[in-house]
């Protein structure tokens, strides 16, 4: 008989084969992306031929497809980077050199995952600066200087330490402290820090980045307020965000939970729509509360997040976990930064095969948040705002339907549009 693979080598074979695998899918949607919008380039859909000019879809063409290769390459990279932290054994090399500096227990973990975060920040910041300052910049969308981005760089930085560490450290400690079920205990102190998040970023974190003032325009306030009354939602206020300091994109969303929500509108969206629209835009908004998508993505993120808990539960008493993905463990001490990490760099290799349901869901709650809209606003109104954000925004009227259904959260413009007229 032959004798059945070790645990440590299946892992390790499952781990690379569906990295391999990944990887062809991935390039295979966007080349399939990038040759459908080319072949569509040279001619605005007739759905659209009245609203869009041939110049904006060539734009949008362009846009699309610059940012698609450009995604190739950071997919290229990004697996040459994980292979280096998993089989490769980077990861097990940064333990090894902070055992021999720091020796074992609390400080040692908070420092492999802060020397983690920074190593990996470090690696993914040429991509980061080519996509704001060449690639947006080209498009005309980047309106960030180096002085904003450093400031940015250096808060997030800083934020990350001062929130980041704590709740690792509460989970590390809890890994070590709480027993067996400790990952139960830790699945509760992670959400009740998610929900502590949602409470204070509004008022707290937001305002670190960007202005917010309050809506001034007593005319599109009292259209906006008045629509909020006929859908029975209440804000703390509603609040005009500085987002052209950063980008020419637009947008409007809600922020905050409970009673710290608000409704922030980006100057370039005040500034692309008229009264009418913005109302438009705004009730779809807040059908995404009238159909509970947002306590539904909640609990959503609640059930996940007590299942990958539950998974790293298991996982992290096991040597095989470990070896199998280019760490050698010491058993008889705790392992407990280097099991978050694995699990962290492992569950997405894994969990991309099962991307286009997330992204299905999320296409039926925008058709669904667009009947409501239809209902308390104008469906002329909601028609317009859309053309004008998807063209403001350079998003593709013609993109590839396969890739559509693996990765977009949001429907095409066109199939928004024919959903509303029909």
């Amino acid at each position: 008989m032959v004798a059945p693979l070790p645990a440590s080598l299946l892992l390790t074979l499952a781990f690379a084969l569906a990295l391999v695998a990944g990887l062809i899918v991935k390039f295979w949607l966007a080349t399939r992306q990038i040759r459908h919008v080319a072949s569509h380039r040279d001619a605005v859909p007739a759905a659209f031929a009245q609203a869009i000019t041939l110049a904006a879809h060539q734009k949008a063409a362009d846009y699309t497809i610059a940012k698609t290769r450009f995604g190739l390459l950071e997919m290229v990279w990004g697996a040459m980077v994980l292979l280096g932290w998993t089989l490769l054994g980077g990861l097990n090399l940064l333990n090894e050199l902070l055992l021999d500096a720091l020796g074992g227990g609390m400080w040692q973990q908070l420092a492999l995952l802060a020397a983690f975060a920074l190593i990996g920040g470090l690696l993914e910041l040429p991509f980061t600066l080519w996509q704001t300052f060449r690639l947006e910049e080209r498009f005309g969308f980047n309106k960030m200087t180096w002085q904003l981005w450093l400031a940015d760089g250096f808060k997030a930085l800083l934020l990350g330490a001062l929130i980041g560490l704590p709740i690792a450290a509460l989970i590390l400690w809890l890994m070590g402290a709480a027993g067996r079920l400790w990952w139960l205990w830790g699945w509760g102190a992670w959400m009740g820090f998610n929900l502590l998040l949602m409470l204070v970023y509004p008022t707290f974190i937001a305002p670190l980045f960007n202005k917010f003032q309050p809506l001034d325009d007593a005319t599109l306030k009292a259209r906006v307020t008045a629509l909020m009354q006929r859908c029975g939602f209440a804000a703390k206020g509603l609040f005009v965000m500085d987002g052209s300091r950063r980008s020419a994109h637009a947008n409007a969303y809600f922020t905050g939970f409970g009673a710290s929500k608000r409704v922030v509108f980006y100057d370039t969206l005040l500034r692309q729509l008229d009264a009418g629209e913005v109302e438009a835009v705004l009730a779809h908004e807040l059908g995404h509360f009238k159909h509970r998508h947002v306590l539904k993505r909640i609990a959503a993120m609640f059930a996940l997040s007590l299942a990958g808990f539950a998974l790293l539960g298991w996982l992290s008493g096991l040597a095989w976990f470990y070896t199998g993905l280019g760490v050698q463990p010491n058993m008889a001490a705790p392992n407990d930064a280097l099991a978050i990490l694995l699990f962290m760099l492992a569950v997405p290799v894994f969990g991309f095969f099962v991307a286009p349901l997330p992204a299905l869901i999320s296409r039926r709650h925008e058709f669904e948040a667009d009947a409501y809209a239809m209902a308390q606003a104008s469906r002329a109104d909601l028609s317009r705002a859309l053309l004008k954000l998807y063209q403001d925004n350079a998003s593709t009227l013609t993109p590839d339907p396969v890739f559509v259904k693996f990765y977009y959260s949001h429907p095409p413009a066109s199939e928004r549009l024919a959903r509303m007229a029909a």
